[in-house]
């Protein structure tokens, strides 16, 4: 009975070891959502806009005091001017946007690049939109490389004729990778000479470790009429339940992404709109204490996957890390997540899910840690971590 658009899906990497972390108790570092709340005068805006009637349909590309809030944003930490009625619209979370900009941007047979590993819902947008999608992988770090990183040439040849889109996800979701100025341009560059669209997933993009820093490509003035920029205020503000995202840029892809938005979902949630407009006024010492406190988790999880020998690759964003399993043993990622997760007691993803077919071996070595936790269930994973470490054997099966 399925549609042949999603026949080929199946249930989402989530869902399953969150399912498994529940059934055996284990510390669950797979979903990368935080187990602490936001700030309490955003939670009591969006209680004060309910209490207040603010209760229907709001806008379909946003309520006004939402756009005017994102606009002064982007001005104030990337000198970006945005008019809020033509450049922004407001969506049930950047799933939305990446969503609705593909929808109203691709069409069948058009090729859309994807780096790997890559969100998985990237690959599904594309499918639904009957695009082709081409994959460039990033790589580990190696001798010549201190980060994630991906060949030049080989992003070049992905580019042709037939290419409209791009998808850029800095800082990157599951690597922590933190795209630098000269592979912002380089990737601006091919799509000016291609005539492809950048659609820029920054929704980490307040949590950046130095020395590494967030260019938001759309900044760019060379760059600004071929990139949309995709963020939300889950991840930012630990707000995820509330699915608030927008997409930032031109007009003319503004009225791509919202002939798609208006069929989707229209509108998103009013009264929780006004509480992220708050969240987006807060002082800039909200926004230096969230990346200093992550800053501290991600210390203590690579720590403690180091010395269960698990070789942690250093990330410059976001909130995850990725580990590297072939020390102890494991050439399999689901393999060594399950084992993890039923007999450590201890969640984590299997980043080949985040691979296309050909490529999954390229994820095999490795697992996704999410560190977007309180300290005391990094210290339970650690624990739990070192005690495995202590008396490690292989498992028989």
């Amino acid at each position: 009975m399925l549609a042949k658009r999603v026949r080929s899906f199946g249930a989402t990497v989530f869902s399953e070891f969150s399912a498994l972390a529940v059934q055996h108790g284990a510390v669950n570092l797979g979903q990368g959502f935080p187990d602490f709340d936001g700030p309490d005068e955003v939670k009591e805006a969006a209680m004060a806009a309910i209490r207040s009637g603010n209760n229907q349909y709001a806008m379909g590309g946003g309520a006004m005091a939402l756009r005017s809030a994102i606009a002064e944003h982007s001005e104030r930490f990337y000198n970006q001017r945005l008019d809020p009625a033509t450049m922004i619209t407001v969506t049930s979370g950047a799933t939305e946007a990446l969503l609705c900009a593909i929808l109203g941007l691709v069409d069948r047979g058009d090729e859309v690049i994807l780096f790997e590993p890559f969100y998985d819902s990237y690959e599904a947008n594309v499918l639904m939109a009957e695009g082709i999608p081409r994959y460039v992988l990033l790589r580990p770090p190696d001798e010549h490389h201190s980060h994630w990183w991906f060949d030049f040439d080989e992003l070049a040849a992905a580019f042709n004729s037939r290419t409209k889109m791009i998808v850029v996800n800095t800082p990157h979701n599951p690597t922590g990778k933190v795209f630098t100025r000269e592979e912002i341009e380089l990737i601006g560059g091919l799509c000016r000479k291609y005539q492809a669209i950048a659609l820029c997933d920054e929704v980490y993009e307040h949590i950046v470790f130095p020395p590494a820093r967030h260019l938001r490509m759309g900044t760019l003035p060379e760059f600004a009429d071929r990139t949309l920029t995709v963020s939300s205020g889950g991840k930012t503000f630990s707000l995820t339940g509330w699915k608030i995202g927008w997409a930032l840029g031109p007009p003319a892809l503004q009225h791509a992404l919202r002939q798609a938005h208006q069929f989707v979902t229209f509108a998103t949630a009013a009264p929780l709109q006004a509480g992220i407009a708050c969240a987006l006024r807060l002082p800039d010492g909200y926004f230096e204490r969230l990346a200093t406190s992550y800053v501290a988790k991600k210390r203590q999880m690579v720590n403690a996957l180091a010395q269960a020998s698990l070789r942690p690759v250093e990330p410059e964003g976001a909130t995850f890390v990725m580990a590297d399993t072939r020390s102890v043993g494991f050439e399999d990622d689901f393999e060594f997540c399950r084992f993890l997760t039923t007999q450590v007691g201890v969640a984590a993803i299997p980043p080949s899910a985040f691979y296309s077919e050909p490529h999954k071996h390229h994820g095999k070595g490795f697992a996704r840690f999410a560190y977007c936790k309180t300290e005391s269930v990094l210290d339970a994973a650690a624990e739990r971590l070192s005690r495995w470490a202590a008396g490690r054997h292989r498992p028989t099966v």
